[in-house]
């Protein structure tokens, strides 16, 4: 079994107080099993990942999909129940989501050295989740949409899926006031070596791993 593969997205390696990843699907590793036993068997390689990222506190979601967001620190909770989005000014917070099909959508405000993560598949699109993290950012850390930069990971997309929730997504976030909006265009359901996928692979599958941090000494660090 080989160590896990960090794939990284030119938007977001072009910003210079952020480290991001998304872990693909790790080969030779049977996760033909149910959610939490997949994760089980995929949680010390996830923890290799997200050592890469240095001394920080992972924070994750329930991941329900619903539409609400949370504002994390080192002070909050592990895994933040009920929600689906998480924001953090902290820099020594990593944020994590967990996706197989449904989308990590990546935020940075470099201004106001702010960042987001969310989950968001067929149902958090059509409750514009990404909409409700632009908003919470905007409110809690005084972010100017029109500064942010937003990555889509790889998702399930047509004809693979009949809802192309991408697009939707990608729609919601210029509606919100993004500019800079970045689809990694990549499809989930059309290769299998790269990527778990929910629905080819009927639930009995393993999770990608998103994840997004701010710099602790810029310029000093390195994924």
């Amino acid at each position: 079994m080989h160590e896990p593969t960090i794939e990284h997205f030119p938007a977001l390696d072009a910003l210079e107080d952020v480290l991001h990843g998304f872990v693909l699907r790790v080969p030779g590793l049977d996760v033909r099993t149910d959610r939490e036993a997949a994760l089980r068997r995929l949680e010390a390689l996830h923890e290799t990942a997200r050592r890469s990222f240095g001394h920080r506190q992972i924070r994750l979601a329930e991941q329900v999909h619903g539409g609400a967001v949370a504002i994390v620190t080192v002070g909050s909770a592990t895994k933040s129940s009920r929600v689906d989005g998480l924001i953090t000014r902290d820099r020594g917070v990593l944020l994590g989501i967990q996706v197989a099909d449904c989308c990590a959508v990546f935020l940075v405000d470099p201004r106001q050295s702010a960042i987001g993560l969310i989950h968001s598949g067929k149902k958090g699109t059509e409750l514009d989740i990404v909409g409700a993290a632009v908003q919470k950012m905007t409110t809690a850390f005084g972010t100017d949409p029109a500064d942010l930069v937003a990555q889509l990971s790889p998702c399930i997309r047509p004809p693979h899926y009949e809802v192309d929730f991408a697009a939707e997504i990608v729609r919601s976030l210029k509606r919100s006031g993004v500019n800079f909006v970045f689809d990694s265009g990549k499809n989930t359901a059309a290769d299998l070596e790269k990527y778990y996928s929910y629905r080819v692979e009927k639930g009995r599958t393993g999770r990608m791993l998103a994840l997004l941090a701010l710099k602790q000494e810029s310029g000093a660090e390195h994924v």
